[in-house]
């Protein structure tokens, strides 16, 4: 096996650059609000590579949520979806979009996340709700 590869696994590099290289951009702690940005692939798309699937768009949600709480906590802890739910307003096709995410409300076992995410035209896409169970990193 390539060490490589095992490396940017255990990094979650491999994650962030099949994810259409999902990185943050941006965290106001005052707000509890991330930023992030991400590259829609035509591979990702169906309708001949113009419309994101929807899972896409939900894995890009849930990943600024993730962020969200390992920025809020320090990277102390990341947090393990327990329920999401997505609404979809706007198709996302192929170039940049972001996300932006905070934490509603975090206790000690429990996070509260909302997420907004924007399509390359800037439009407001798609928006989700979760509920998930901190985990220590």
């Amino acid at each position: 096996m390539d060490d490589n590869f095992e490396e940017r696994i255990r990094s979650g590099k491999a994650l962030s650059e099949s994810m259409g290289n999902f990185h943050v951009t941006g965290w106001e702690s005052e707000h509890k609000r991330l930023a992030a940005a991400f590259t829609v692939r035509r591979e990702y798309c169906h309708s001949n590579g113009t419309i994101a699937q929807g899972g896409f768009i939900t894995a890009w949600l849930d990943a600024a949520m993730a962020h969200a709480v390992m920025h809020d906590t320090g990277h102390k802890q990341s947090v393990f979806s327990l329920e999401i739910k997505v609404s979809f307003y706007e198709k996302v096709g192929p170039g940049e979009g972001r996300v932006e995410a905070r934490v509603v409300r975090r206790g000690k076992r429990v996070a509260f996340l909302q997420a907004v995410l924007y399509n390359p035209e800037g439009k407001l896409a798609a928006e989700a709700t979760s509920t998930g169970v901190l985990a220590d990193l």
